[in-house]
């Protein structure tokens, strides 16, 4: 699989990060935004209802699933991403709980995205995750990459990308001002 645009939907790599390039805190921490805020407080909330409707499915990394989950149960309503669609993770392991809602995908990262693609019905689908994005990126598969800059320096974290990802060449599309979030959206050169 080298292609995975459709005519209209596209494989994007989506990233909230902060100025310094950074997704999250040391150790996952995700409370780097301050306590009891979220990218709804900081950006344009339409901005992000918009790009959650051309949102047709989510393929997650576990990692970032177990962050997310344990945030909502520490503070019900946190993860407040207005979607609703088919969702994936990617793990070797599954939900204890399970959940109906969402289908455990294991095996080659082309064959992943090809299947939540497909699930996207002709809309976006959405890359969360830092191994999984950096795995996608590696093979070919995204087509942009949409990045919310927050107005933070962290100094520490987990990076936007690993150091071992290599170069890959990107075409600006497009930077707005949500709020006080910078939207940054390049196109993957391939």
């Amino acid at each position: 699989m080298t292609d995975t645009s459709t005519a209209t939907g596209k494989v994007v790599v989506n990233r909230a990060m902060s100025l310094d390039g950074f997704i999250a805190g040391p150790g996952d921490a995700m409370d780097w935004m301050g306590p009891d805020r979220r990218l709804a407080d900081f950006a344009d909330p339409s901005d992000i209802r918009k790009i959650a409707a051309a949102t047709g499915a989510m393929l997650v990394g576990r990692r970032t699933w177990e962050v997310g989950d344990k945030m909502e149960k520490e503070e019900p309503g946190s993860v407040d991403y207005p979607f609703s669609g088919p969702m994936f993770l990617l793990s070797h392991r599954p939900l204890d709980p399970p959940d109906p809602d969402v289908t455990i995908l294991t095996g080659d990262i082309g064959d992943a995205v090809a299947t939540a693609l497909a699930a996207a019905d002709g809309k976006d689908l959405e890359i969360l995750g830092a191994d999984v994005a950096s795995q996608c990126l590696q093979r070919g598969l995204v087509d942009e990459i949409l990045v919310y800059v927050l107005p933070f320096l962290l100094g520490d974290g987990v990076r936007v990308t690993p150091p071992d990802l290599g170069r890959i060449d990107l075409e600006p599309i497009s930077n707005t001002r949500s709020g006080d979030v910078t939207l940054l959206r390049f196109r993957v050169i391939k």
